[in-house]
């Protein structure tokens, strides 16, 4: 089925199969391997992508559901001035061990940075819950979610 849509702000078009997810999809025709397959389940969120500006999970959103969509990656999140510091706030402080599930916690916090605003650092530790790190025990990446939403203006953290 020939699907049209909104790939990281140009309009594309591609040719995908009823039962092809949308993870497949961005990484075997346009080659945006950042966004990762891990489970495969919905559990892990690395494969999230924004679908109109709220973050799903592209393992379980089949191909065919983007068509008429705005799809973001974590590349077009990097790629927007709104929404690029984060992956600069991530490597200053050093929150991310392998990498596996940074893009997963960035296009999750680009959501975040779009509208919602957390009010304690309990707030960001429910957001980000849905993304699973194996390496990093989590600090790191809560001190720099934390950090960009201040940065932002969006969070106030109280000491």
């Amino acid at each position: 089925m020939e699907i049209e849509f909104r790939l990281n702000g140009e309009q594309r078009r591609a040719d995908a199969a009823a039962s092809s997810s949308l993870a497949d999809m961005l990484r075997d025709i346009f080659g945006l391997t950042g966004t990762h397959l891990g489970c495969e389940q919905g559990v892990c969120g690395a494969c999230s992508v924004l679908l109109n500006g709220t973050a799903v999970r592209s393992c379980l959103t089949l191909a065919v559901q983007a068509d008429g969509q705005d799809v973001t990656t974590v590349e077009g999140v990097a790629a927007d001035p709104a929404t690029g510091p984060l992956a600069e706030i991530f490597v200053r402080r050093r929150a991310f061990q392998c990498g596996f599930c940074t893009p997963g916690m960035v296009v999750t916090l680009a959501e975040i940075l779009r509208g919602y605003e957390p009010k304690s650092r309990e707030d960001v530790i429910r957001i980000l819950s849905g993304n699973i790190c194996r390496c990093t025990g989590y600090v790191p990446i809560l001190d720099a979610a934390c950090e960009a939403l201040a940065t932002a203006g969006l969070f106030k953290e109280e000491r």
